[in-house]
């Protein structure tokens, strides 16, 4: 409903009781096919870079702002540097299979004063991408900013060129509110990013399509979902 003030302005909603959150923790988040544990070079670097390196090729790099890594070395430096950081947050996705670091991503962009909060620094090797484990990582650094930090914007950017990327926004329930162009410079281009959320409103909603879909009575003998992710959120 709308509001007006005294000079019969409109206004927005009234947020009340509200207090700046917490800053995300290094925190370990236990699902059913995945983990995510702070990153920890010596724990994770090699492992990450044995599971980078499966690819046939270094496309996965060119909309990151870092990588390819020619060496063990190098991505371990990275590594280092990316673990002491609380802004970005960076959490390594651990296969339960496995036990092996198979991916990384980042509560990034953190504004606890007002409730906002960016999931970014998405990098998933072959073996994560596509799969229950990519879907369940989302979810659970989600959950985490929803339901235990309190936040009320979770956003997603990506490259406007990032088909992949905005493809995984959608499918994930993410919201596209518009693109800013020339917003960043990075690898000696211009990047026009295109910007997605998800409103603490929108959560409840799609937290029941995550646990539906995450569920095993929901994927077949061969691994393949029963019902889709969209299809779950549209019932």
């Amino acid at each position: 409903m709308a509001r007006s003030n005294d000079y019969d302005q409109p206004i927005g909603a009234a947020v009340t009781d509200w207090s700046p959150r917490a800053q995300p923790a290094a925190v370990t988040l236990q699902g059913r096919y995945c983990r995510l544990e702070p990153l920890n070079a010596e724990r994770h670097a090699a492992q990450l870079y044995e599971a980078y390196a499966s690819a046939s090729d270094g496309r996965d790099w060119t909309y990151l702002f870092v990588g390819p890594f020619s060496a063990l070395a190098e991505y371990r430096a990275y590594a280092e540097a990316a673990q002491d950081s609380t802004d970005p947050r960076h959490y390594a996705v651990i296969d339960l299979r496995s036990n092996r670091a198979v991916g990384t991503l980042a509560l990034m962009r953190i504004d606890p004063t007002h409730g906002v909060i960016e999931v970014g620094s998405v990098t998933f090797s072959p073996t994560l991408k596509q799969s229950a484990l990519s879907t369940e990582a989302q979810y659970l650094l989600m959950a985490y900013a929803f339901d235990e930090l309190g936040y009320r914007r979770y956003e997603w950017k990506c490259d406007d060129l990032n088909a992949p990327s905005r493809r995984a926004a959608d499918r994930l329930g993410f919201t596209y509110e518009g693109t800013f162009r020339q917003a960043v410079v990075y690898k000696g281009r211009s990047r026009d990013t295109a910007w997605y959320s998800i409103i603490d409103s929108d959560w409840p909603a799609l937290k029941a399509a995550f646990v539906a879909w995450l569920d095993p009575a929901n994927f077949d003998e061969q691994g393949r979902q029963r019902q889709a992710l969209s299809a779950l959120r549209a019932g």
